[in-house]
């Protein structure tokens, strides 16, 4: 598992800086920087708190990645120690990206 750190703080996942998600998604298929890319599993504050409010944050989460180009994509998961979403402001997933995305 990847640890992540999150500064989305729009999304109701986040929790001081982590995710309250076990798994998350990145997305941008044919990304080739950070920009293109984003958190397909943001949601933003106000929905799913029920779904939030039985779990902690965690550090250590699967991430899912669809970013073909991303030298830690391997066979779609993320195989980076640590990554980070960024995004602090955002209202929407197109506002958010993976901060530690790498071109191969």
């Amino acid at each position: 598992m990847t640890r992540l750190d999150c500064n989305v703080t729009g999304c109701a996942y986040n929790s001081s800086n982590s995710c309250r998600r076990d798994n998350i998604t990145v997305g941008g298929r044919e990304a080739n920087k950070s920009s293109e890319t984003v958190c397909n599993s943001f949601s933003p504050k106000g929905t799913n708190t029920l779904l939030n409010a039985c779990c902690g944050p965690k550090k250590e989460t699967q991430v899912s990645c669809d970013a073909l180009n991303c030298r830690f994509n391997d066979s779609k998961i993320c195989a980076a120690d640590h990554i980070g979403i960024a995004g602090r402001h955002a209202v929407t997933n197109g506002e958010t990206e993976c901060g530690s995305f790498e071109p191969k």
